[in-house]
């Protein structure tokens, strides 16, 4: 007995010295697939291994990160959710209105996250006044993206209200060009839908349909102009454009093959990954947007884990997030700002501060509004609403008054 003692004693200390050197490791769910975003990830990863840990990769690519979701939501279901995935503003809260994420308040206190982060972020990053999550970077939604080549064949240059966006595309379609890149996805048809939305209403309209759901504002003059711009702009786009990703569409302004594209600035990690420039290879402007700015943030929470090495994993991974070096590389390379207040803009391009320009000038006028086509406000049911009418009247003869009345009708149902 007492040699099985020794020897179970001697597995104890061979075990403990063997899980005290085991490596703090993360399985990453997320949905950066494309070229830029692929590279952004890596520089996470690249973050996340010099501090001793193991990256576990698990991309889902498509659907604008709907496909990821549909994952998530097996897989926590399964009970074997990952340790670290890529959630938004109203998925961060309906996962932790379901006890599934974890309490990252320690950490937050330690390195001081209400003064590192705007209000924004800190809102969407919390549940009940505790940090369930890590805002990575802020993204502009209401870019127009275009080919400056393309442009000076007919002699235009980019639009600065919607009037003059269906004068520079009706001239472009007279030349034989494709106006309006666009990948036909629901997701996709609604980043359309709200930054047009944005653009003929203004903010206030736009947080009374998107925040308030008002009745009134839903059926509303304003909401059917909203209407009638998409149906134009549904005459711009190519007919090959159903089911496309966005970054063929971006790929598609690149070539010359299409003038412009209305996306977020994720699209321009497209262009600076295919090493063209700013100014000269392509133009960055804001859409036509009566002086707003549109939000969508990237952030990394933390699912409840039985698994030690995943659980360092978690504490490592938040740890390092909100480091300056981290965000100024990683947003370098993903398009967007850093989420995190501060961080020198040395070496970001001229859309980077442009957007960080008006970031600012937009927060101090309380102009600053959430996307609904990338999961920053609203539910899924009601974010599902906006995308089952708005695709089917893009994609359909549907007349703007009968869109209106239908959307009323089923965020009514949804809410």
């Amino acid at each position: 007995m007492g040699s099985m003692r020794l020897g179970l004693a001697a597995l104890a200390v061979l075990f403990g010295s063997i899980t005290s050197h085991a490596a703090p490791t993360a399985e990453v769910l997320h949905f950066w697939t494309a070229g830029g975003e692929a590279r952004a990830a890596q520089s996470l990863k690249s973050a996340f291994e010099a501090r001793g840990g193991v990256w576990d990769d698990a991309p889902v690519a498509g659907g604008g990160g709907d496909a990821m979701a549909a994952v998530l939501r097996a897989r926590v279901l399964a009970g074997v959710p990952p340790s670290v995935a890529q959630l938004k503003g109203q998925n961060i809260r309906e996962w932790a209105e379901v006890g599934a994420l974890e309490d990252l308040n320690d950490i937050a206190e330690q390195q001081d996250w209400d003064a590192l982060l705007p209000e924004l972020l800190k809102r969407s990053a919390q549940f009940e006044g505790e940090y369930v999550a890590v805002p990575l970077n802020i993204h502009r939604v209401d870019w127009i993206w275009a080919n400056p080549k393309v442009l000076d064949q007919v002699g235009v240059l980019p639009p600065q209200t919607w009037e003059e966006f269906n004068e520079v595309a009706d001239k472009l379609l007279a030349a034989g060009i494709i106006p309006l890149a666009h990948g036909g996805q629901p997701w996709q048809d609604v980043t359309l839908f709200e930054v047009v939305l944005l653009g003929i209403g203004g903010p206030d309209f736009y947080r009374q349909v998107y925040v308030d759901l008002d009745p009134e504002a839903l059926q509303s003059e304003t909401m059917i102009k909203v209407f009638d711009q998409m149906r134009k702009l549904s005459t711009y786009v190519d007919p090959s454009s159903p089911g496309r990703e966005w970054n063929l569409a971006t790929a598609m302004v690149m070539r010359g093959d299409a003038a412009m594209q209305i996306m977020g600035d994720w699209a321009k990690a497209e262009f600076l990954t295919a090493g063209l420039k700013p100014g000269e290879d392509f133009i960055c402007v804001p859409s036509p947007s009566r002086g707003g700015y549109i939000i969508n943030s990237d952030s990394f929470a933390m699912f409840t884990v039985d698994d030690p090495e995943q659980q360092a994993g978690q504490q490592l991974m938040a740890s390092m997030l909100l480091d300056e070096d981290v965000q100024k590389e990683f947003n370098l390379l993903k398009g967007s700002i850093p989420a995190r207040l501060g961080v020198n803009l040395d070496g970001f391009d001229e859309c980077a501060l442009k957007s960080n320009e008006d970031l600012v000038h937009n927060e101090a006028r309380g102009t600053v509004v959430g996307s609904i086509a990338h999961e920053f406000v609203q539910s899924g049911a009601i974010r599902g609403a906006f995308l089952d009418v708005v695709t089917e009247h893009f994609n359909t003869d549907m007349s703007s008054q009968e869109a209106v009345r239908r959307l009323a009708e089923t965020v009514m149902l949804a809410d």
